[in-house]
């Protein structure tokens, strides 16, 4: 009988704790450890941040579920890892693991910039309770006429579609409210022009975004280290091809969102101290071709947690994100892998890491496919309309839903991808 543990019960790890329970069956035992006792559909965090959507919208309670589906629940810390003894430390608590997978999601690295963060002067939509706050400033920000609003994704930032999102989103809600004309918008990016998204875009991103953002009058900056953020001023050094500052902006702002760049979580990073194979300098989980460990054969890691080379070097630090689709098929490799080493086989299932991603601009919506993710790739475009806007809602739905069910891959999903020609595994 196996024991697998998981830390993290986030858009990688829930899914992960139901398909590995439906996929070994009875006669083993999983664990769920999570700092959060709620599961939060993070990328609805943009609709919530302007009220568009409640927290109950996006949320429910993990216990009552992984209940039904008799998955064991520790909500709390995971503070220590001790790999040479299979164990995993979550406060006072021993917890015994057969395997581990690490869904923790990131570390947000505020401290990084100056007056960054909710604890600074910008908000954040990285988690539900930072959406939670945004939303609260945002209809302060409404109610007082608005004013300059700056928004983007700070030097490292990896995760650079959500700050597109919600760009649009907010200059539809205002215009809802009848006061666009009185917040003239800055978007500031690391990225080395708009479109890039940490990808070296996909399809004909940079056309796409610009030109929505010229429709919606939503000026850049980019190539963009943020040196500081006051209250009502973001300072951004503009950089040239070689990485020299070009022009320093002192952009006037009066609601300020920039995303932050990552780390490993402490109990992750803290692995350097046991070996230096087990994470980068950053604190991401060093894999193999399997999502494993090349440490310790029964440690996985799933979501934006590992660590993936920039795409390509830029003037200014750009991460390279982990997209939904590309984090199911992490998470379908490891359910397989796993299986296999219970079975006494060797690995056998290598993530496809194919992008397919669905953004929404609060009146319309693009989706972008990029196969694989990290190119050079096999198929790669992007599409903007109507259709996408209604498609991310119904994504919403129909992921939450699934999630409150224990339902971790539904057979029409499969069908439909595969009918697509869009896989998860492939084999070596």
């Amino acid at each position: 009988m196996a024991h697998v543990v998981v830390i993290g019960a986030s858009t990688g790890g829930l899914p992960f704790a139901y398909d590995i329970k439906k996929t070994l069956g009875e006669g083993h035992d999983e664990t769920v450890i999570s700092n959060n006792p709620n599961f939060n559909f993070i990328p609805s965090n943009p609709w919530l941040a302007v009220g568009w959507r409640y927290e109950d919208d996006i949320s429910f309670e993990l216990a009552p579920r992984l209940k039904r589906k008799d998955i064991n629940l520790i909500v709390g810390e995971a503070t220590q890892i001790k790999p040479d003894y299979n164990q995993v430390m979550a406060g006072d608590q021993v917890v015994d693991y057969d395997y581990l997978v690490l869904a923790t999601g990131p570390k947000l690295a505020f401290d990084e910039v100056d007056g960054l963060g909710p604890e600074g002067h910008s908000v954040s939509i990285c988690t539900t309770a930072h959406a939670e706050i945004a939303r609260q400033e945002w209809e302060d920000f409404c109610e007082n006429g608005g004013g300059p609003i700056v928004v983007g994704a700070v030097q490292g930032a990896s995760c650079f579609g959500p700050a597109y999102e919600f760009a649009c989103i907010m200059d539809t809600d205002l215009k809802k409210r009848g006061i666009r004309d009185k917040c003239p918008m800055m978007f500031v990016t690391a990225e080395p022009y708009i479109g890039h998204m940490g990808l070296g875009g996909v399809g004909d991103s940079k056309g796409l975004l610009e030109s929505e953002f010229r429709q919606r009058h939503i000026k850049w900056i980019t190539n963009a280290k943020v040196a500081s953020i006051t209250a009502d001023t973001v300072t951004v050094e503009e950089v040239d091809g070689e990485g020299e500052i070009l022009k320093t902006h002192e952009v006037t702002t009066k609601y300020t969102m920039m995303l932050p760049a990552f780390k490993g979580v402490d109990a992750v990073a803290k692995l350097a101290d046991v070996d230096a194979g087990y994470v980068n300098p950053r604190g991401f989980v060093m894999i193999n071709d399997y999502q494993q460990s090349p440490v310790k054969d029964n440690i996985f890691s799933v979501g934006v947690n590992i660590a993936i080379p920039p795409v390509e070097p830029t003037p200014v630090m750009c991460g390279t994100p982990k997209t939904g689709y590309m984090i199911e098929s992490m998470v379908t490799a490891v359910v397989h892998n796993i299986e296999d080493m219970v079975a006494g086989r060797s690995p056998s299932n290598i993530p496809t890491w194919n992008a397919v991603c669905i953004a929404d601009m609060g009146d319309t919506g693009a989706a972008f496919v990029a196969m694989p993710q990290i190119p050079p790739r096999n198929v790669t475009w992007a599409k903007k309309g109507k259709m996408m806007h209604l498609a991310k809602i119904a994504f919403e739905k129909f992921f939450i839903r699934n999630m409150k069910i224990g339902n971790p891959e539904p057979a029409y999903q499969k069908y439909i991808f595969k009918m697509l020609g869009i896989d998860r595994l492939k084999k070596k």
